[in-house]
């Protein structure tokens, strides 16, 4: 897993949403692991913005591309709503990110909710990326606001 581990940090390592490191339970990262619980090795977790007290287990795949795409489709955020044209949204995200801010939060929680609850649904690419973006924008939504 190391191999592909190190290749993940070299492919984010201009990302500035997301952050690939690793620590050595049996050496100076006893105490950190210790903090989150690591028992096992290797052990992945991964941590989103406003979950810093635990992190999350991962329990996907440990080859590359698996966890390439899981930090594109869960961790990378390409769009960010505080500065939609400044960070590089696109048109239509820029639409939704307008059309989500006139909504309450009740309303985008439930649109998330839905939206999440497609994710494992087989669609075309483009469908499943839109499907990404808007998720992206809506759990910044929750983030911001104190509700994920």
């Amino acid at each position: 897993m190391k191999p592909a581990w190190d290749s993940l940090g070299d492919e984010f390592a201009g990302s500035s949403s997301v952050l690939i490191a690793d620590v050595d339970c049996t050496a100076d990262g006893k105490s950190l692991c210790e903090k989150y619980g690591v028992q096992g090795y290797p052990t992945v977790k991964y941590f989103v913005e406003g979950d810093i007290d635990e992190g999350k287990s991962y329990d996907q795949g440990r080859d590359f591309d698996t966890l390439k795409g899981f930090v594109e489709e869960t961790l990378l955020v390409k769009c960010i709503i505080a500065d939609p044209v400044g960070s590089g949204c696109n048109e239509k995200e820029q639409e939704y990110i307008e059309k989500m801010m006139v909504k309450s939060a009740d309303e985008r929680s439930k649109q998330l909710h839905r939206l999440d609850g497609m994710k494992s649904q087989n669609m075309a690419p483009s469908n499943k990326k839109w499907l990404m973006q808007r998720l992206g924008v809506l759990k910044q939504f929750g983030a911001e606001a104190g509700e994920l």
